[in-house]
């Protein structure tokens, strides 16, 4: 079901995707680029890419972006593999 919300206006590439998936999971950019196994300039690269496909103007409103789109799914008490404490 999809609320209201446009889509993106290019799609996402796979990486892109994967990228938008850790920083909903809160990820920081060092972060994520560890466990993709790629350099953090690389994760900056993408997470531009993704805020211009979005139209969004941070990884705050790209996350919910992604939420309302239909591209990640909201998991209530997830921690995304992160450990919670």
């Amino acid at each position: 079901m999809r609320i209201d919300a446009e889509a993106p206006r290019e799609e996402l590439t796979a990486r892109e995707a994967e990228v938008v998936r850790l920083m909903a999971g809160g990820y920081s950019n060092r972060e994520i680029a560890r466990a993709l196994g790629t350099a953090e300039g690389t994760i900056k690269n993408h997470i531009s890419s993704i805020l211009a496909k979005f139209g969004a103007r941070d990884r705050t409103r790209a996350v919910l972006k992604a939420l309302e789109t239909g591209l990640l799914r909201a998991t209530p008490g997830a921690t995304h593999g992160r450990d919670p404490s």
